[in-house]
């Protein structure tokens, strides 16, 4: 298990209902999207179907990548 601290932004945190907290997870992406899902339900579902993830400052989409210390959890940009 890894303790992480979520960052979300925007319609992340207007699904949350809150700005950050710290989540034990299983340590990887899948397993922290998987846990956001439970948590947070269909709001959180729409930000992740076409948001993005930076671990630890990093885009990654891929269920199977490591998490680090800080995962931000960012919704679709409008503009260009």
């Amino acid at each position: 298990m890894t303790t992480i601290t979520v960052r979300y932004f925007a319609a992340a945190a207007d699904a949350a209902g809150r700005d950050q907290e710290q989540l034990t997870v299983q340590g990887t992406l899948g397993a922290l999207r998987a846990e956001l899902l439970e948590r947070y339900g269909e709001p959180m579902a729409k930000v992740l179907r076409s948001g993005s993830f930076l671990v630890d400052g990093t885009v990654s989409r891929d269920d199977d990548r490591r998490l680090g210390a800080t995962v931000d959890i960012l919704p679709p940009f409008a503009g260009g």
